[in-house]
């Protein structure tokens, strides 16, 4: 079981290490935007949790992703806390809320696919990385 508040800090702790990465505030003070490149791949919601609102999906703190349409839907279906993007393209981006069948193996490992996502998709030359080599 990972709260709010343990999934806020290892999600911005994770996103924050990768290469060439930048941190920002587009958003507001409780939305941290990470980019590579100048590209979104991880977006850390660290809203306050209301009890009630983060019942129902609709407040709180959220990590949202970059995702390979395939494998968000088999997550959105098999992990509860794992929904469709928040403000997002549904069929690219996933959102993980807290929740009992959150890890931090699972966090990690999805970060790390957006990033790598990210990645994949810029020019070869602008590649702080090849994804593949990780």
């Amino acid at each position: 079981m990972m709260d709010a508040a343990a999934l806020s800090s290892l999600a911005l702790r994770t996103a924050a290490a990768f290469p060439a990465v930048v941190q920002s505030q587009p958003f507001g003070d409780d939305t941290e935007v990470f980019k590579v490149v100048g590209k979104v791949f991880a977006i850390v919601n660290t809203s306050p949790v209301d009890a009630a609102a983060e019942n129902t999906r609709a407040g709180g703190a959220r990590v949202t992703l970059k995702c390979a349409p395939p494998h968000a839907l088999s997550l959105v279906g098999a992990q509860p806390s794992v929904i469709p993007g928040y403000h997002m393209n549904k069929q690219h981006w996933i959102s993980i809320v807290a929740g009992d069948d959150v890890t931090q193996t699972l966090v990690e490992d999805l970060i790390g696919n957006s990033y790598d996502i990210v990645v994949s998709l810029l020019p070869r030359a602008k590649r702080p990385l090849d994804p593949a080599a990780r």
